[in-house]
């Protein structure tokens, strides 16, 4: 099995828990610590190891022959020119599985990749591929043809249907308006941002222009040193999450910010909320710790980087979920919504996300919306197009 290495533990964890005569060990440690569990691979049922420990260790499973090889958050082998992906397509096994929430988080492609995994050659070379897709994205349609190739080898479990009795889940947007210095600060880097960008400026550049409206959105002071007013929506979340605790419910926040997090723990440490916190520097074992903490109850809040802990986590101790800054992939947000919205939630669960009214993430909510609505429709029903946030995309938002 191979896991993001945040999950390695999680793993570990459900098969004491689900099959604990299981004989399961986890390649972790040295290279020799490994060497040697490799060697002593039939004293074992299942080898866990992680995407990053198996890119180091490949050469050392050139002569194994698995009977299952199953590939745990598979959107990790989505681009199939990573040294990652090369390296888990050179594992030999009788039978393949691919687990993952968002087979399609920007193309095509990512399908593809995946497909190249459980079922070499089966949709036929990328090049070939990749053309087939652009002539989609031209609107002759082959959709068709591609849907009849894969649906029979995805097995998709929607809460609806294995989860009768899930709570019901409420989503809301709330604009927030932008103070005065805040739009000033605002308006003046997008008009910069208007100024700077053209067909030629690179991808990378847009990208930077596009993060720096949205930091600004959140708390200007994650780029202006000298900025020592809080921000609309943090001031905001402090009322949301007193009002909360108040109601005795208990919350995961997400924000794709660390510095942005940093901000929130200084503001609820004044209001004397609890809180856990994690990011990309927590150790695997530590997830698993507080998440067994805070579903026992322990502290009030659950502050999370979405890169680090939109997947993995199973948190259903909070019934409330807040976006700080939502961004333009709907799957990855729904993904980090499922920490608490998951097997086991017992109560009704709210899902928050706080929007600047009147600014760039407002549109890009926009764009989200019907990236859901097409992504639902490549794995469901009809499609003639696909969606990718590309050059053109940005421009396009940062125009507006």
């Amino acid at each position: 099995i191979v896991v993001p290495t945040s999950l390695v533990y999680n793993w570990k964890k459900e098969f004491e828990k689900f099959s604990p005569s299981t004989r399961v060990a986890l390649l972790k440690g040295t290279k020799k610590e490994r060497e040697k569990i490799l060697a002593e691979k039939d004293s074992y049922d299942v080898l866990i190891t992680s995407y990053g420990t198996l890119l180091n260790d490949i050469k050392l499973y050139s002569d194994e022959d698995f009977g299952v090889i199953i590939l745990d958050e598979a959107q990790n082998i989505k681009n199939p020119l990573a040294k990652t992906t090369r390296a888990v397509k050179e594992l030999k096994g009788d039978m393949r599985f691919a687990l993952t929430g968002t087979p399609i988080e920007n193309n095509l492609i990512e399908l593809w990749s995946i497909f190249d995994f459980v079922m070499p050659g089966y949709l036929g070379k990328l090049q070939k591929f990749q053309q087939r897709i652009n002539n989609i994205a031209d609107g002759i349609s082959h959709m068709d043809n591609l849907k009849s190739m894969v649906r029979p080898f995805i097995l998709r479990r929607l809460k609806k249907d294995v989860l009768k009795e899930l709570p019901e889940k409420i989503e809301t947007d709330i604009l927030v308006e932008l103070n005065k210095e805040e739009k000033k600060i605002y308006l003046g880097y997008l008009s910069k941002a208007r100024e700077e960008i053209s067909e030629d400026l690179g991808e990378i550049e847009m990208f930077a222009l596009l993060t720096r409206l949205r930091q600004i959105c959140c708390h200007p002071g994650l780029f202006l040193e000298d900025y020592s007013k809080d921000s609309s929506k943090l001031e905001l979340l402090t009322e949301l999450l007193e009002e909360y605790r108040e109601s005795g419910h208990r919350v995961l926040i997400f924000s794709q910010f660390t510095g942005m997090l940093e901000f929130i723990k200084k503001k609820i440490e004044l209001k004397d909320i609890s809180y856990f916190y994690l990011d990309g520097s927590t150790k695997p074992q530590d997830r698993v710790k507080m998440c067994d903490e805070f579903n026992r109850g322990e502290k009030d809040v659950f502050l999370i980087s979405l890169k680090a802990g939109g997947t993995g986590l199973n948190l259903t101790g909070a019934d409330v979920v807040i976006h700080f800054d939502p961004w333009w992939n709907p799957a990855v947000e729904d993904q980090a919504t499922d920490r608490a919205y998951r097997m086991g939630q017992d109560k009704k669960v709210q899902v928050v996300r706080l929007i600047a009214g009147g600014t760039i993430e407002e549109r890009i909510n926009e764009m989200k919306a019907y990236k859901k609505k097409i992504a639902k429709e490549i794995l469901e029903g009809e499609a003639n197009n696909l969606f990718q946030l590309k050059k053109e995309d940005i421009l396009e938002l940062l125009k507006k």
